[in-house]
Parts: C-alpha cells; structure tokens; sequence
C-alpha cells in the first residue's frame, strides 16, 4: 500500500485526494496518510512562520519511511532542488486569484477604504497599485477561517488563489475572478508537486503516470524567475506562463509593497528554465532588487 502524506487541513486532504484517486485509477494501491506539522498548531499568519513548516515536515516523513509520497502546493516549496527526491507536476488547476467580497460584490464596486484581507505582500502591493484607498488587513488561517471574515462582517472582502477554493469545493463562493495579466499569480500557482523518494523505482514510476508536460513547463519557468531573484515565496514577486504548440510564454512582475512601482516583462522560448532565467535577468536590471528590498 503507498502511504501518500498529507497535512489534515481540508484543501490538503482534498487535494491529496484528488493525487490518491488518479494513482489508484494507474492500478496503484494507495492511502492517505496525515502529517501533522507544527504550522497547523500555530495561529500566526502563514507570511511569519514560513510556508517552510508545512513542506519541511511532509518532506521529513518522506525521508523517514513513514510515508512514501508527499503531496504539496508547489508555489510553498524553496526553488533550491531536493536531490532526495523525485518530483513531478499533475495537471494543473486555474492560477488565478479570486476575491470573495460581501453582497458578490468586485473590486471595483468595494466602497472606499473597504477592510480586504490578506497577507502577502504580492497581492498587498497588487492591490494598492489598483486601489490606494482600500485599508489592508492581515489574514491567517485556512480557508474556511478566513472565509468566515467576510460572513462575519470582520472584512468587506479577501483575497484567495481560486485553485484552492475550487479544490475545497467553494468555487462559487469567490464574487470575482481576476485575469492573470491584470492581478498576476503567485509563480506555480495552482500546481501540485507530488514527490517520492528519489531511489524508490516503483513509486517514480506509479507517480510518473500523473506528470503533466505543460504543466510542469509553466511551473518551472515560473519557479525559475523566483530562484534566479533569490526570492522566497512570499516575497512581491508573480509570474504565470502559458505553452502554446511546445512555445512557452512567460510574464513575471515584481512590484513594490505601497503599489507605487510594478516592473513586468515578458518573454517567449522553448527552455522553461532558460527563460525563467532570461526573464528574472531582464527585472533584474530594471531594479528589481531594489524592489524587493
């Protein structure tokens, strides 16, 4: 039976569901397997304690022997590559992000110095770059807590990647879907990355049969643009690519967290790495680093 790790959230024991019932649909056995990490006992925001808990501990059971495979967002994992293990990408769910407002309402149609939740500072500077006047509030726990926000009256609206409400099953709850060119995604936004051992033969290849070629394109030219920025995964930094015909096209954007600068560029290849590289070269010398700073 492959033990397939999870943390116990809802959106992860959903989605590492979803990775279960296409093994078992390959012929394989397979099993959830909960993974208790010590960011699932904290309250503090995700951008203070590290998405590194959640993917660090996943990553121990995996190389302990207690579990066999390990299942994580992939925009949470570090860039630097793990050679203990074996990772491919699945098809990938929408990369957009999505607003859950009161009353269905946009963005555009939030009143002035409407409360909107979130915590990273990719979306903050986004939205202060569309809307100055909104007042920003911090967001933590998962997503039905930070859901409840907005039912409570707490916040106007929050801000979610629409990956994870479709997985959880609250896909109609968002009131407004905004296109990747206007409000850009974290890079490997709605990628999975299922990971095994990398010397455990039969499991590389029960998962192999779950890698999706564009999919693992898009999300490497997008991670590379983070790696080559030295940036962490909260930091103000999106990217989303499309592959057209084998031709990836890849836009990455860093903006400044009070919404004054955005920097975007966009670039076409057939490497996604070469051209994760070229594009995170090309911010690089308009100031990124700065920026980020």
């Amino acid at each position: 039976m492959m033990r397939i790790g999870t943390r116990g959230s809802h959106l992860a024991v959903t989605q590492s569901g979803h990775v279960r019932d296409q093994l078992i649909a390959h012929g394989a056995q397979a099993e959830l397997q909960i993974v208790t990490t010590a960011g699932d006992l904290s309250q503090a925001p995700v951008e203070r304690i590290g998405v590194g808990v959640f993917t660090s501990a996943l990553r121990d059971a995996l190389f302990a022997g207690t579990v066999d495979v390990a299942v994580h967002s992939f925009k949470d994992l570090p860039t630097a590559e793990e050679p203990r293990a074996h990772l491919v990408v699945p098809e990938r769910e929408d990369n957009r992000e999505a607003l859950i407002a009161r009353d269905g309402l946009t963005l555009a149609e939030l009143p002035a110095g409407a409360r909107v939740g979130t915590s990273a500072p990719r979306r903050i500077s986004q939205l202060r770059a569309i809307r100055p006047d909104l007042d920003i509030r911090p967001l933590r726990g998962n997503i039905e807590t930070r859901m409840g926000y907005v039912e409570s009256g707490e916040l106007d609206a929050i801000v979610l990647a629409f990956a994870g409400l479709s997985r959880g099953g609250y896909g109609e709850r968002a009131t407004q879907l905004f296109d990747a060119s206007v409000f850009m995604p974290a890079p490997a936004q709605g990628a999975l990355a299922v990971e095994c051992r990398a010397g455990d033969a039969k499991t590389r290849a029960a998962i192999d049969a779950l890698a999706d070629a564009d999919a693992t394109a898009q999300a490497t030219a997008e991670r590379q643009v983070l790696a080559a920025l030295e940036a962490g995964c909260t930091a103000p930094v999106a990217a989303y690519a499309t592959v057209d015909g084998g031709e990836i096209t890849l836009r990455a954007g860093v903006f400044a967290l009070d919404g004054s600068t955005q920097l975007t560029e966009t670039a076409r290849g057939t490497d996604p790495v070469s051209l994760g590289r070229s594009v995170a070269a090309a911010l690089l010398e308009r100031g990124a680093a700065q920026i980020m700073e």
